[in-house]
């Protein structure tokens, strides 16, 4: 499977002791790449069949500030303030249109400024967090949702299981 990643990293900026490759869009899509073709071999994992089947996945992702994200949130979620991640997913409004070797799955949009405070709360680095949203957003593309604690604990374990030694091979 390939992937096509368009990267939007415009008005952020990373800081001296951060690592280089953060926002590193080669970076992004080799991660990318190795979750969904986890997720896609997975039978046991939801995955929707448009994308299992697919020859090429494409998506967004960009790195955006605090107020960037907020508008989006109150535009889109009638939500006020920043959130650290947003997920648009295509496959929500999917039809016989979408069928076909290319899928589209969305656009996770992901604040960098509070990616970096939540990192600091939690007592980890800055790419963990980082991995952990873009994480989530992908798992809200691929049609994951967590409208109560039971669904909730499934995603977050499959975000754990992403992010550590959950698979073999996992890069960086």
């Amino acid at each position: 499977m390939e992937l096509d990643l368009a990267l939007d990293q415009e008005g952020v900026a990373l800081e001296p002791s951060d690592s280089s490759d953060l926002l590193d869009e080669t970076a992004w899509l080799q991660q990318l790449k190795y979750w969904l073709n986890c997720i896609c071999r997975d039978e046991s994992l939801d995955c929707p069949s448009l994308v299992r089947g697919a020859e090429e996945l494409s998506l967004g992702l960009r790195f955006t500030d605090d107020t960037s994200i907020a508008e989006l949130n109150s535009a889109w979620r009638q939500k006020t303030g920043p959130t650290d991640v947003l997920s648009f997913a295509a496959l929500d409004d999917a039809g016989d249109w979408m069928e076909g070797p290319s899928i589209e799955l969305g656009d996770i949009v992901v604040s960098l400024e509070t990616a970096r405070r939540q990192a600091l709360e939690q007592g980890h680095s800055l790419e963990r967090e980082l991995r952990w949203l873009v994480s989530h957003g992908l798992l809200h593309l691929l049609g994951w949702d967590h409208p109560d604690d039971t669904s909730l604990a499934a995603m977050l374990a499959l975000q754990e299981r992403l992010l550590g030694d959950g698979w073999s091979g996992q890069p960086g």
